[in-house]
């Protein structure tokens, strides 16, 4: 079955409190109280993000996405394309796992796309080693394959522990 991003139901309101998970990891994550665009509190204005990926911090929510660490594709084909719909949203919105959603600059969440190990690192080299542990947890926790070029990236990520 072919990747379908419409398929993985994602930022949902799961608390019916207006604040869909992009916003509710936008609200956990900040090292500041964030403001909203208006007075129904839904929508993340600002805060302050630290992006683990480049040591940065940010704090404009339009600069910031909230990243699957694992992303929705590379799960879909590492097994999550045999999941059912309930399934799949639960993945593409857990906070159960702080590290399964986290909060980094668009432009270096853009670069990573649906890129797993073998293909994109973190730029922040410092960072390697907690990205390959994440990595293999969220893997690890939602029952997903690796390939081999897969692990042997996390391999070589890990050696920087």
């Amino acid at each position: 079955m072919a990747y379908s991003r419409d398929a993985w139901v994602h930022w949902i309101d799961e608390d019916g409190d207006c604040q869909n998970t992009r916003a509710e990891v936008l609200i956990v994550e900040t090292r500041q109280p964030v403001t909203f665009t208006s007075s129904s509190n839904c929508t993340v204005a600002t805060g302050e993000w630290y992006d683990p990926y480049t040591g940065q911090s940010r704090t404009l929510a339009s600069d910031v996405d909230v990243d699957h660490f694992v992303p929705l594709a590379n799960a879909h084909v590492s097994g999550g394309h045999a999941w059912d719909a309930a399934k799949k949203q639960a993945y593409a919105n857990d906070m159960i796992d702080p590290d399964h959603l986290i909060a980094v600059e668009d432009n270096v969440n853009q670069s990573k796309g649906a890129s797993a190990p073998d293909t994109w690192k973190p730029p922040r080299v410092a960072y390697w080693c907690t990205y390959a542990i994440d990595w293999t947890e969220v893997k690890k926790r939602w029952d997903l394959t690796v390939t081999q070029t897969e692990y042997d990236a996390l391999g070589d990520m890990l050696a920087t522990c």
